[in-house]
């Protein structure tokens, strides 16, 4: 039954997202750390790995000065990646009325809370690290886009599932225009969202 589950499961997920008129990941596993050179497994790997990061909005509160808040997301079941990140915010937090406002955002996550730099500094260039750059958009509550990611952000942080109510959680979504990545020495990776989002197959991962 649990080989059953787990061949059937991804095929249901990738139904889910071709349902919608949206931009979709290709759900895919990377159980280790990528060579630096692969930049589109590395960041699938990073994105996919993480559990929260910093989201940057533009402030209304402030006269449009950038503000970074830490958050939970997720991209997709744990080891089912699609690469795009999902987050559960409320009103009451600025981050989410500012995108309401102005959707212009930027999501930045490191290697370093994944225990895989040892004592690396943060900063080193080998320690990896992404920004990805783009619209944080509402997602329709009833969609089923709006259920995949519900799951997959509750599979990630059960905690979520009792937040309050009356503060209504809605899914939001980064919708990825531009990429930073460094994993290595000598500056960023070149590395374009389709690139991202649809990588080929390599020893380090699987399409689901």
């Amino acid at each position: 039954m649990k080989v059953f589950f787990h061949l059937v499961l991804p095929l249901i997920l990738i139904l889910l997202c071709s349902q919608n008129s949206v931009v979709q990941g290709r759900l895919l596993s990377i159980s280790t750390k990528p060579d630096p050179k692969d930049a589109a497994a590395t960041a699938r790997w990073l994105v996919s790995s993480n559990f929260w990061g910093v989201l940057n909005t533009i402030s209304t509160d402030l006269g449009g000065t950038p503000f970074g808040n830490v958050v939970l997301f997720s991209d997709g079941l744990p080891d089912q990646g699609s690469g795009i990140p999902y987050f559960y915010l409320t009103t009451l937090d600025p981050t989410a009325r500012n995108a309401l406002v102005d959707e212009r955002a930027s999501f930045t996550v490191s290697e370093y809370p994944l225990g895989t730099c040892g004592k690396k500094d943060p900063e080193n260039p080998t320690c990896s690290k992404i920004s990805l750059t783009g619209k944080l958009k509402l997602v329709d509550k009833k969609s089923k886009e709006a259920e995949f990611a519900r799951n997959a952000l509750f599979a990630k942080h059960s905690e979520m599932m009792d937040w309050p109510e009356n503060h209504d959680f809605q899914v939001f979504k980064l919708e990825i225009e531009n990429i930073f990545l460094i994993d290595w020495y000598g500056g960023p990776k070149p590395l374009t969202v389709e690139e991202y989002l649809h990588p080929k197959l390599n020893n380090h991962g699987f399409v689901l």
